[in-house]
């Protein structure tokens, strides 16, 4: 919910430039310089929740992945040329040739930027947790390294049927949950574009990517449906005196 501050700013301030310099409306520039000072001061502010959300909520290995670090990589440059602008810019004088490209490539790189980060939030998810605060996916836990051992996932009883919870067993990510026909546990990756299993649905012992509508058998780990090809890895997980006990399969 930051981002349109920084975007109408630094936006505002290239069109002001351009139309104080069209129309010969000096005064203008002093508008334009103190939106420029603006759009870069609040687009550090909502830097900082894309850098949680960088680390912390975009799925490793995925599509989501790559276009995040397009992502910043086009702000950072964006504000970067900005930022340059405003350290050469002191008066209300016409902005000269070079301030003028940088503006205009700021502008192309924010629009560039904004697209990808519209598709995060609306086809990869990444954003305000859509899920209710009921859902089991909302149980995560971090877990040390297995090493073919089994590890203690938690308890079993606040999973109800159709309810996940993604586990974070050293550097892999995996789901368990409750079927009708008992516990099972597979990965969180789904094998077309990497997207996060836990943030799906489950119902009938089958998984549903929510990016791309990938399902996948999760006691077997087979593609019930694609646009997924391969199948999903899955593991040993049994229940035992209301805990859980998970053993990862082979990577």
């Amino acid at each position: 919910m930051l981002i349109p501050f920084p975007f109408a700013y630094l936006f505002g301030a290239v069109c002001l430039d351009a139309a104080a310099t069209l129309a010969n409306r000096p005064r203008w520039y002093s508008t334009a310089r103190h939106m420029r000072a603006l759009g870069i001061g609040s687009a550090l502010v909502a830097a900082v929740p894309g850098i949680i959300d960088y680390f912390l909520a975009v799925p490793p290995n995925s599509s989501a992945s790559s276009r995040a670090t397009w992502h910043g990589a086009a702000n950072l440059s964006a504000v970067t040329l900005m930022s340059a602008v405003a350290a050469s810019r002191r008066d209300d004088t016409p902005p000269r040739s070079w301030e003028m490209a940088a503006q205009v490539a700021a502008a192309g790189l924010m629009s560039m930027a904004g697209y990808l980060g519209g598709t995060l939030v609306y086809r990869n998810q990444i954003g305000v947790d859509h899920r209710h605060a009921d859902a089991g996916q909302w149980q995560e836990q971090y877990l040390p390294p297995a090493n073919d051992e089994e590890v203690d996932a938690g308890t079993s009883a606040d999973l109800a049927v159709n309810q996940m919870r993604l586990l974070h067993v050293g550097d892999r990510r995996v789901v368990v949950a409750r079927t009708e026909d008992g516990v099972v546990a597979f990965d969180d990756r789904c094998t077309h574009r990497g997207g996060p299993l836990s943030d799906g649905t489950l119902a009938c012992g089958v998984v549903q990517c929510p990016w791309h509508g990938s399902q996948f058998d999760v006691r077997s780990g087979r593609v019930a449906s694609g646009p997924a090809e391969q199948p999903i890895g899955v593991h040993h997980v049994r229940e035992e005196h209301g805990r859980l006990y998970l053993r990862l399969a082979s990577s």
